[in-house]
C-alpha cells in the first residue's frame, strides 16, 4: 500500500459500519466517510483538480476535514493543511507558493480565505456544514484509485525557521502512510475497539499523522474536538469511553490543573501521547498519579511526518526523555559540520529514514542546506545517556512554542517592520505558566516617530492569526547587536512587569 487515501478505502472495506468519526451527536461511519470522501473527490474534479494539484484546507477539527482531506488525496491532489484562524496576507503566501488551485475553507474563515485566494488566484470553496452536507448533494463518488505512487507528494506542511518566510515540507505517501502505521502499530497499539480523542489540530503534522491517518489505519475511532477545553475533553472521555488521549503538554497541564477534574471521567482511558514540545516532569507524574494513565512521550518535526522517537511502551521509560529511534529511523548528534559529536557531549539532533520529508517545496538550496546524504538537520539540541536515550536540551533555533502552537519570530518582526515608525524590534518567547511561552516583542522606533505599544500590538492583531500576535510589546531605545550588526535576540529581555 503507498496511497495515503488506501488507508481509508481498507478501512471502510473491513469495518464499514464502525464509527469513524464523531462529533458529539454526529457521526460517521467508515463506509459513509469513505463515500462523502468520494462525493469529494469528484467535486474537486469539477473544479479542475487533477493529479498534482495543490489543495489547501482551511478547516477545524470536524468531519468535514476528514472527508476533505481524504477526498483531495483520492483526487490526486496534494493537500496544503492551513489553519484556519490564518489571515488574508497569510492565506495569499500559503496558497501562491504551493501554486494551489483551491482552498477549501470552513465558513468561519471564509471571508479572510476568499481574499487570500483571491490574491493567489485560487477558486474558494466554502465548508457550510460539519460534515459538508449541501456541498456534497447530488455529487456521484467515481470509481479508480488516485493513480499517485509512493514517492509522490501526499501533503505539504508549512514550517519555518527563524528566518525568511515558511517553507513547504513535502511529505510522501511512502513516509506518511510508514509512519501512521508504525505508530498505530507499535507505539500506541491501538485496534477497532479504541476510541481516539481527536483535539490535536488536524491541520497540525502530530494531529494528522497519529490522530487521523493513525485511527483510520486501525479503523478505530476519531472523537473530535474543535476547540480545546479542560472540561469538555473529560466530558467526551466519559461519553464516548475515550482510551487513548493524545496532547501537547498544555493540554495535559491544563486537565491536570482544572479544579473540577473527576478522575472518574477518564476511567477508560488506556495509554496517553505527549509530543509538540517537552512535557515537565511534574505534569507527567501529576497526571499519572491523579488519572492512572501513563503518557508516553515522542518527537518529531512537520519534516519528519512526524513521529522519530518514543518512549516505548515495550521498554523502559524515562521521564523527561524523548525516548529513542522508532522502527526504520536512525537518529545521531552531530556538529556544524554534520560530524557526529563525541559521546557525552550535546549535539544537534539529525535524521534519517523514512520518515524524512522530500524537501521544501520549490526551495532547493534550503533542501540542501537541511538534508546531507538523507541526514535532515533538526536545530533541536540534545545529549543521550548510556542507554541510547534522547533528552533535548534546547532549541538551535529561536523557535516559540505557545500553547502547542509553532510561532516563528521573523514572521511577526516583518509584519511589525511595516508599521511605519518601527526601526528594529525583536521578537521572543517569555515564559508563561500555562501556554509554555507567550510572545514578545521589543521595539524600537524611527528618530522622532511615536507609536503606542497598545498601537503595535494591534496593528500586528489585525495582520495575522490570533495564536501568533505579540500580546506583550514594549519599546526600547536600541536593541542588543553582535559584531556584525545582527541582533541578538537571546540578550533581549522583557521588563520585569512582562517576565
Amino acid at each position: 500500500m503507498t496511497d495515503l487515501s488506501s488507508l481509508l478505502e481498507q478501512a471502510a472495506a473491513s469495518h464499514p459500519d464502525r464509527i469513524a468519526l464523531r462529533l458529539d451527536d454526529l457521526t460517521l461511519t467508515y463506509a459513509e466517510l469513505h463515500e462523502a470522501a468520494g462525493r469529494m473527490s469528484a467535486l474537486l474534479a469539477s473544479f479542475g483538480v487533477e493529479p498534482g494539484d495543490r489543495v489547501g484546507l482551511m478547516l477545524p477539527n470536524v468531519p468535514a476535514f476528514p472527508i476533505a482531506f481524504y477526498g483531495a488525496l483520492a483526487a490526486g491532489a496534494i493537500v496544503v493543511p492551513m489553519n484556519p484562524l490564518l489571515k488574508e496576507r497569510e492565506v495569499a503566501y500559503y496558497l501562491g507558493d504551493s501554486g494551489a488551485k483551491a482552498v477549501i475553507a470552513w465558513h468561519a474563515a471564509a471571508g479572510e480565505a476568499a481574499k487570500g485566494a483571491a490574491d493567489a488566484g485560487a477558486q474558494m470553496i466554502a465548508a457550510e456544514t460539519p460534515d459538508l452536507a449541501g456541498l456534497l448533494d447530488g455529487v456521484t463518488a467515481p470509481d479508480g484509485a488516485s493513480g499517485r505512487g509512493g514517492d509522490d507528494d501526499a501533503v505539504i506542511l508549512y514550517t519555518s525557521g527563524t528566518t525568511g518566510r515558511p517553507k513547504g515540507a513535502e511529505l510522501t505517501h511512502n513516509g506518511l502512510v510508514r509512519n501512521a502505521t508504525l505508530t498505530s502499530r507499535t507505539l500506541i497499539k491501538n485496534h477497532p475497539d479504541d476510541v481516539m480523542m481527536g483535539c490535536l489540530p488536524l491541520f497540525h503534522v502530530f494531529g494528522l499523522t497519529c490522530g487521523l491517518n493513525g485511527t483510520v489505519a486501525a479503523a478505530g475511532t476519531l472523537t473530535l474536538l474543535p476547540r480545546f477545553d479542560p472540561a469538555k475533553a473529560l466530558d467526551i472521555m466519559a461519553r464516548d469511553g475515550v482510551t487513548i488521549f493524545e496532547g501537547v503538554p498544555t493540554m495535559y497541564a491544563a486537565i491536570l490543573h482544572h479544579p473540577d477534574a473527576d478522575p472518574a471521567k477518564a476511567a477508560t482511558l488506556r495509554v496517553c501521547v505527549s509530543g509538540g514540545a517537552a512535557l515537565p516532569v511534574e505534569i507527567l507524574r501529576g497526571f499519572e498519579e491523579k488519572f492512572g494513565c501513563i503518557i508516553l512521550e515522542g518527537y518529531g518535526l512537520s519534516e519528519t511526518s512526524p513521529v522519530a522517537s518514543f518512549n516505548h511502551p515495550d521498554r523502559v521509560r524515562k521521564p523527561g526523555s524523548i525516548g529513542t529511534p522508532v522502527e526504520g529511523v536512525e537518529m545521531r548528534l552531530i556538529d556544524d559540520d554534520f560530524r557526529t559529536v563525541p559521546d557525552g557531549e550535546i549535539g544537534e539532533i539529525a535524521i534519517r529514514g523514512h520518515n524524512v520529508m522530500k524537501g521544501y517545496w520549490n526551495k532547493p538550496e534550503a533542501t540542501a542546506e537541511a538534508i546531507r546524504d538523507g541526514w535532515f538537520r533538526t536545530g533541536d539540541m540534545a545529549r543521550t545517556d548510556s542507554d541510547g536515550y534522547y533528552y533535548i536540551v534546547d532549541r538551535k533555533k529561536d523557535l516559540i512554542i505557545r500553547g502547542g502552537y509553532n510561532v516563528y519570530p521573523r514572521e511577526i518582526e516583518e509584519v511589525l517592520h511595516e508599521h511605519p515608525a518601527v526601526a528594529e524590534v525583536a521578537v521572543i518567547g517569555i515564559p508563561h505558566p500555562e501556554l509554555g511561552e507567550e510572545v514578545g516583542a521589543a521595539v524600537a522606533l524611527k528618530p522622532g516617530a511615536s507609536a503606542t505599544p497598545e498601537e503595535l500590538r494591534a496593528f500586528a492583531k489585525d495582520r495575522m492569526a490570533a495564536y501568533k500576535y505579540p500580546r506583550h510589546v514594549w519599546l526600547v531605545d536600541a536593541l542588543p547587536k553582535g559584531p556584525t550588526g545582527k541582533i541578538l535576540r537571546r540578550e533581549v529581555q522583557p521588563p520585569e512587569e512582562v517576565g
